[in-house]
């Protein structure tokens, strides 16, 4: 593989980090427009009588749509335009969360928040694209750290921003005001320059009398979780993001149950701890990239040693440290548990044709919302049922074991892997 690959053409510096402070931007709207429905479940509640399970699916039909419209989104990405898909992606969720604001029931509400999620389907698999190919392999990881930092901001400035306009204008105004920032973004990201789409054939993808010279959907998708390092890779993924979901999902209950905190008090403190995600993507993308000087398959190295850290500081928060002691762990714990994704990320990157990296990313997509997102608050619900909160938290752990085994395994394709994919230099458009 060519660690040198980067946009061919007439792209400065100056236009190269114009287009990441766009993608940056637009991810962290994406999140602000996904979350802001969080904090005004009180006021939609009041006006129409919700109850707290209706409130959930406006949360939860966006992950859905997300996962039945990720792979056709990313297949449009990775054929058609990157900057045009992007684009329009980004009007269609920032109009449906405009739209939101003139609902006038639950149902409206409800499939104005699924079209949210069918804008945002290929918005992480497309930029993580076009980063990969503005940026050098070498500075892979470090950007997409710096790039999945606005999740996390994203997501508090959407319940901040959500909850601070609907007490002083109502719900409505909420939904209305944050959608519009994205709006602009999008409009001016049609006005970057692109790469030419890469063609793709039979070779290095697969070979199949089924279908001749002709490359078909089917094939992309066969030969992407037959790529030893990439499956494994993405299984990993999904332990880690079992844990990270779950955690989210059941620290404010926790600190609620064993520390007799107000859900208030208690969803601040569990905040906190995910904020350190602004820390731990950058900085992990960061190690990971120095790390690649001196080994090559450092990625999932990296990743293995930080999802084994995770584990550390998860089994000592809940078995060992309590009070102000616990506290502290479990904010090195909020920045361990994210710090693999720039890594594991970039993986779904190196290992694959660069005419497929908005499909790789969108298959890893769609097995961690399968095994760990959708899986993570149950699973530990179901535990915390039988033995108790305290008892259900000592699981974590495992999973962020097993994630570790399953990278180690991975690290021993990467290299193989990684050696098949050809090295070319994207083209920018005219």
């Amino acid at each position: 593989m060519n660690n040198k690959e980067l946009f061919s053409g007439p792209l400065t510096k100056q236009q190269t980090y114009f287009i990441f402070t766009l993608l940056f931007l637009l991810y962290m709207f994406d999140y602000i427009d996904r979350m802001v429905i969080v904090s005004l479940f009180p006021y939609i509640k009041n006006d129409w009588g919700l109850s707290d399970a209706q409130c959930g699916l406006l949360v939860s039909v966006v992950y859905w749509s997300i996962l039945l419209f990720t792979l056709p989104a990313s297949f449009a990405i990775d054929r058609w335009s990157r900057k045009k898909s992007i684009g329009i992606m980004s009007v269609v969720w920032s109009l449906a969360t405009l739209a939101c604001a003139a609902t006038r029931n639950f149902w409206q509400l409800f499939t104005l928040r699924a079209i949210v999620g069918i804008g945002e389907a290929g918005y992480a698999p497309g930029g993580t694209a076009m980063i990969s190919a503005i940026f050098p392999a070498e500075r892979r990881a470090r950007m997409l750290g710096i790039w999945n930092a606005s999740i996390p901001l994203g997501s508090a400035l959407g319940i901040a921003l959500g909850g601070l306009i609907a007490q002083h204008l109502g719900w409505r105004y909420a939904l209305g005001i944050v959608a519009i920032p994205g709006m602009i973004v999008a409009l001016l990201f049609f006005r970057v320059k692109d790469y030419k789409t890469v063609e793709l054939d039979t070779e290095g993808i697969a070979s199949s009398p089924e279908y001749g010279n002709r490359v078909q959907w089917k094939m992309i998708v066969l030969h992407l979780v037959r790529i030893k390092s990439l499956l494994l890779n993405n299984l990993a993924f999904a332990g880690n993001v079992f844990v990270t979901t779950a955690l989210m999902s059941w620290l404010p209950t926790y600190f609620n149950r064993t520390q007799g905190l107000p859900m208030g008090q208690a969803g601040m403190k569990s905040s906190i701890i995910m904020l350190m995600a602004i820390v731990g993507a950058p900085l992990g993308g960061f190690l990971a990239d120095r790390w690649l000087r001196s080994r090559s398959n450092a990625r999932l190295m990296f990743a293995v040693l930080s999802s084994l850290a995770t584990s550390a500081t998860l089994f000592l928060a809940f078995s060992v440290f309590s009070g102000n002691a616990q506290y502290a762990v479990l904010i090195v714990t909020g920045i361990c548990a994210v710090a693999f994704v720039p890594a594991s990320v970039a993986v779904t990157q190196d290992v694959v044709h660069p005419g497929l990296r908005a499909t790789s990313l969108s298959i890893c997509i769609i097995i961690q919302h399968l095994l760990g997102s959708s899986l993570g608050p149950p699973v530990i619900g179901y535990f915390s049922d039988i033995y108790g909160i305290q008892t259900a938290m000592l699981f974590l752990p495992v999973f962020t074991m097993v994630a570790a085994a399953l990278f180690f395994a991975s690290s021993f394709y990467y290299n193989a892997d990684a050696a098949k994919v050809n090295a070319m230099q994207v083209q920018v458009e005219d």
